[in-house]
């Protein structure tokens, strides 16, 4: 296998593959977020309407949100849309709904990816990887990023603010953003008390909670037990999964291939993974495996 590095391929490109790979557009956004998007409002309205077996429904709606995750991360990179307004907006409605306050998870989300795998400064591995399989239940049950984001957007709307990875300047966005965000979480469980209305909590609030898991399994593949080099090709994990995975993650599990060069847009990346194949150090095939492979690594002795 080759020893490049992801610098030296981003380096070799062409004007003209820079310029093909790196264009924005609305409509593959567009698309994408309307079959997305339309899901969770089928899903949600037939959950509403109590049709029956609905609560078989809950599990898919909430897989299908939590999942918006990856369309917040591709708007916060500004390459979900080409139009800046869209990547805006559609941040801070998929923030709101997981309770990832959009303008803290970019500065969150840049410094990881200034310093990816490097354990003094990715504030990623803040919060250790599972090294036992209670830490890795308590992990995929979703409590511990539950628990972290409340305090977040808690400390952030009390104006206390001191992560590292904001800076100065930001401060007051981060602040003003997560005060927004406690107002219309607020507004919202009032409305649902006056009326007596366990709507959302059913079509939203529940399907998240049951729906976490599932992104706490695909996140986890991305860079737990990668080494902790400087080379994108190897510190992060592509994993090759189905065609339905790949689109409800906005073709994420190209992750190395994100890392390596982060201004492909999400609908560019399967091209630039043709170009960077060869050279890709960290891969799985699918995400069961990667699981089966983590959960065996527990229980074997250390050296």
């Amino acid at each position: 296998m080759s020893e490049i590095d992801h610098r030296a391929i981003v380096a070799g490109l062409s004007v003209e593959d820079r310029r093909d790979l790196t264009t924005k557009a609305d409509a593959p956004g567009i698309f994408r977020l309307a079959v997305h998007g339309g899901l969770v409002v089928v899903l949600g309205a037939l959950v509403a309407a109590r049709i029956p077996l609905w609560p078989v429904l809950v599990l898919p709606q909430g897989i299908l949100i939590i999942f918006l995750f990856t369309t917040l991360h591709e708007t916060i990179h500004e390459t979900a849309f080409r139009t800046p307004w869209l990547n805006r907006a559609i941040a801070t409605v998929t923030g709101f709904l997981i309770l990832l306050p959009p303008a803290w998870f970019r500065y969150f989300h840049f410094a990881h990816h200034r310093h990816t795998h490097d354990p003094d400064n990715d504030p990623e591995l803040m919060s250790p990887k599972p090294e036992t399989t209670g830490e890795y239940l308590r992990y995929l049950s979703g409590g511990p990023y539950w628990i972290g984001m409340v305090r977040v957007v808690a400390t952030n709307a009390a104006g206390r603010n001191c992560d590292t990875f904001v800076p100065e300047k930001g401060r007051d966005k981060v602040v003003l953003e997560a005060r927004v965000f406690v107002i219309a979480y607020a507004v919202l469980l009032a409305g649902s008390l006056a009326a007596q209305s366990a709507l959302l909590l059913w079509v939203w609030i529940v399907p998240v909670l049951v729906g976490q898991p599932f992104l706490r399994a695909y996140l986890l593949a991305e860079h737990s037990r990668c080494p902790h080099v400087a080379n994108m090709l190897e510190n992060t994990r592509t994993t090759f999964t189905t065609r339905l995975v790949r689109f409800i993650a906005w073709n994420m599990p190209y992750h190395a291939e994100h890392h390596s060069y982060p201004a492909v847009p999400f609908h560019r990346l399967p091209r630039f993974h043709e170009i960077v194949a060869e050279h890709l150090r960290t891969t799985e095939r699918g995400y069961v495996r990667f699981h089966r492979k983590l959960l065996g690594s527990f229980h074997r002795p250390a050296g």
